[in-house]
């Protein structure tokens, strides 16, 4: 039976300036200050004054948006082979010369940094090795797993600009965002798994056979629902977090065995959707609220 196709993800529309904005990847931006906005609220026991989450809003939306448009210049030539990434800014040619992304993006980068070591020098140098490990390696096969590593610096600089001391639950919200993100993205890599071969990406999980790819998603949905479930012992909240946990958990582990039943394309792409905004968004909601900070 043919499985259904995920959905496309339409062309940008052709402004001028649109694409200086898309090149920093607004949506995954968006997502990466929020949680580390809401860890910098959580370290802040609640009494966060405003003005120290909009720095903090600033310094993780510069940052990640720079660190973003930083390796969108490093995969354009890829992007610019496949065709769910070929009308990007770059590989479309709708930002020339293409070395303008790297005075751009390094700029916001260095702000972000910048500001993060004038709040506190450790939260820049969290910061500073999230960039790191953001840029070396792409499209290898260690990309991924770096970028668990990238994905959890916002979560440790928004902690560090609030607080400097490390606890429990910091170790827990790193933890979910390290088995999140490859997780996540090899989601997305398996439901265009023709299209990334087609753009001479061999690597995890397109360069295996799809009946062994997806037995390590199913794992991993496991494992992510048993970190979830460790933060009640991490960082004792209330009823509302193991049921939230538990029921995002549940669905994310059958998700995965039709994964791994269907080994569809169709069935990766709701995995993707799953995970994307709505599994990390409301756990870290969830987290605000029911460790008494809301």
């Amino acid at each position: 039976m043919t499985q259904p196709r995920p959905a496309a993800i339409s062309a940008p529309i052709n402004r001028p300036l649109s694409g200086y904005l898309e090149v920093l990847k607004p949506r995954e931006t968006a997502l990466i200050t929020f949680i580390g906005a809401a860890t910098a609220v959580v370290a802040g026991g609640g009494s966060l004054p405003l003005e120290m989450l909009l720095l903090t809003v600033v310094v993780i939306v510069t940052g990640s948006g720079g660190v973003n448009g930083l390796t969108n210049y490093l995969d354009r030539a890829v992007d610019g082979r496949m065709e769910r990434t070929r009308s990007r800014a770059l590989p479309s040619g709708r930002i020339r010369p293409a070395a303008i992304v790297v005075l751009y993006a390094s700029g916001l980068t260095a702000l972000g940094l910048f500001l993060a070591w004038l709040l506190n020098p450790w939260a820049a140098v969290a910061g500073l090795a999230g960039t790191v490990v953001s840029l070396v390696g792409r499209k290898s096969g260690f990309t991924h797993l770096l970028g668990g590593l990238a994905g959890a610096a916002p979560v440790v600089v928004g902690w560090l600009l609030v607080n400097p001391a490390l606890s429990p639950t910091l170790l827990f919200l790193v933890l979910l965002v390290l088995v999140w993100v490859p997780l996540h993205v090899w989601s997305l890599m398996l439901s265009y798994r023709e299209d990334y071969l087609g753009g001479g990406v061999r690597i995890f999980p397109v360069s295996w056979r799809v009946a062994d790819a997806v037995k390590v998603l199913w794992g991993l949905c496991f494992l992510l629902y048993g970190v979830s479930l460790s933060g009640y012992l991490m960082m004792a909240p209330g009823w509302l977090y193991l049921a939230v946990a538990n029921l995002l958990g549940l669905g994310l582990v059958y998700a995965g065995y039709r994964l791994w039943r269907g080994r569809g394309r169709g069935e990766a792409w709701r995995l993707y959707r799953l995970l994307t905004y709505p599994y990390l968004g409301i756990m870290f909601v969830v987290i605000m609220f029911d460790v008494g900070v809301i």
